[in-house]
């Protein structure tokens, strides 16, 4: 049976610590698509550039076989994956969201469609109350999107952070420097 994988997220932008998620969930769970969701209005927590910007990012950055990038209009995870109405898939979370996971909307619904592949660094121990998740362990990237919005905030560079297209996308459009 083929497994799908999903990876969401605002991606503002996308960076290495992303990619580097979605190549080793694609090896380890051996998914035939991982589908990229950018979410254009995340219930969460505010974008800072418009979600066609991220849709591009994204879609330079995830240059894989097995993704999909797609833009998700639904704000949230349990809207989102009843609309898919995917077999069983593996939606791909970092152990720090897995913290905060009860919190999200209709948590047991969310492990009902889908099982949960829990992003962890070595010798970090993922909490597990259910069979519905299951942890990999990832190499550590110190990297965030925060961070890469304030250096470019800044006029430092980026290079190494995102991918060099990714680089080049944000000079051009002029993003993040007035954020």
């Amino acid at each position: 049976m083929a497994v799908n994988g999903i990876l969401g997220g605002r991606f503002d932008p996308s960076h290495v610590g992303h990619l580097a998620l979605a190549r080793t969930a694609v090896e380890r769970f051996e998914l035939a698509t991982l589908h990229v969701t950018v979410v254009a209005d995340a219930a969460h927590k505010a974008s800072v550039a418009p979600a066609e910007h991220r849709l591009a990012m994204a879609r330079l950055t995830f240059e894989l076989d097995a993704v999909v990038v797609e833009l998700e209009q639904r704000r949230y995870t349990v809207d989102a994956l009843e609309a898919a109405r995917y077999d069983d898939p593996i939606f791909l979370i970092g152990a720090d969201e897995l913290a905060a996971f009860r919190t999200w909307k209709g948590p047991e619904r969310i492990l009902e469609l889908a099982r949960l592949g829990v992003a962890t660094r070595f010798g970090y121990a993922a909490r597990l109350d259910s069979d519905r998740i299951e942890p990999f362990e990832l190499d550590p990237h110190d990297v965030s999107s925060t961070e890469i919005r304030a250096r470019v905030r800044r006029g430092e560079p980026i290079d190494g952070l995102v991918v060099p297209e990714v680089v080049a996308y944000i000079a051009d459009h002029d993003l993040y420097r007035d954020c």
